[in-house]
């Protein structure tokens, strides 16, 4: 009678064994959650030609930008859905106490009309914007080929949320003060017609068709976003405070904290790509396509923007050497 054999159980997930160490919070939650990866031609387990299956196949499997392992990437700050809660519920009570200090101060009333009318035209319609940034992080991330990468443009998506929040609470803010200008009223004409919106309203309706997996994450991480993030955020936020507007400026900065988390994994992501022969060159050819429409946004909505000496050029200027930054 043969002898029946003791199996020792591990004491890890195995995709996490070769570690040899407690694996921890991060990669417990959030490495190799994906189950479309398991099998090439059928990344559903159903009929290969079923339509997902297809698009798969095409769209994120077929991509020219290649790596042995996406599943060996990892996010720098290690975000997992419970500390980005516990980070972002900080940040959040800090916006809102913001709104609450300076409702109490009657700030609004202390706005020149002028720029009041500046805010409807280049701050209130930017939810429109922030909408369509929150729209491509969801479908980057919906068809990125490893869940770590999955959860960054995930988190991401849930911070172009909060900036929609955070525009249209000060929509209807601005609204009781000035009647008169349009808030919560025009933003859909200013969006839709208006010339200093015109740039980046064709940026996004243009990046939101690409569906190839590599060129999304990389027109959305390296051109799309740090053009937002320059322009509408920053160097509004500049005009912001040169128009007695310190509320917007400190708003601004607030968001512009996690446009700067954003940037540090897209970083680890580009070192990562890098290691592949051949796609420096193809990301290198996705900006080159991309980065004169963005400029052109940049130069349409700086150009509307107040007191900002320069702004477009340095909205350029910045999104080039963050490009540079990371090797490219």
């Amino acid at each position: 009678m043969s002898e029946i054999q003791v199996l020792k159980p591990q004491k890890t997930w195995s995709h996490l064994a070769v570690r040899r160490r407690k694996p921890s919070e991060y990669e417990i939650v959030s490495t190799n959650l994906h189950y479309n990866d398991r099998d090439p031609n059928s990344p559903y387990e159903l009929d290969p030609g079923m339509f997902m299956n297809e698009w798969y196949k095409k769209h994120t499997f077929g991509t020219a930008l290649k790596h042995p392992d996406w599943n060996a990437f990892r996010d720098p700050d290690e975000v997992v859905y419970r500390t980005y809660n516990l980070m972002q519920d900080g940040q959040e009570t800090y916006v809102f106490g913001l709104f609450d200090q300076f409702s109490e101060r009657e700030h609004d009333k202390a706005l020149d009309p002028r720029w009041a009318g500046t805010l409807a035209r280049l701050y209130t319609p930017a939810r429109y914007l922030f909408h369509t940034l929150q729209m491509t992080s969801a479908y980057v991330g919906q068809v990125s080929p490893a869940s770590t990468l999955t959860n960054c443009n995930y988190f991401q998506m849930a911070d172009s949320l909060r900036w929609v929040s955070h525009t249209a609470y000060r929509t209807r803010e601005l609204s009781r003060t000035f009647a008169d200008k349009g808030f919560g009223e025009d933003e859909r004409r200013y969006w839709e017609e208006d010339a200093a919106w015109q740039g980046f309203r064709e940026l996004m309706e243009r990046t939101l068709t690409v569906w190839d997996w590599g060129e999304a994450i990389v027109v959305l991480s390296l051109v799309v976003k740090p053009a937002v993030e320059e322009a509408v955020l920053r160097r509004l936020g500049e005009a912001g405070r040169h128009n007695g507007d310190t509320l917007l400026g400190l708003i601004t900065d607030a968001q512009l904290i996690d446009a700067a988390r954003h940037r540090r994994w897209t970083a680890a992501f580009v070192a990562m790509a890098l290691q592949t022969p051949g796609n420096l060159e193809l990301i290198k050819g996705w900006i080159a396509k991309w980065e004169p429409l963005a400029d052109q946004a940049i130069d349409a909505y700086c150009g509307a923007l107040p007191d900002v000496p320069n702004a477009a050029a340095a909205a350029k200027a910045a999104t080039r050497d963050l490009r540079r930054g990371a090797g490219l």
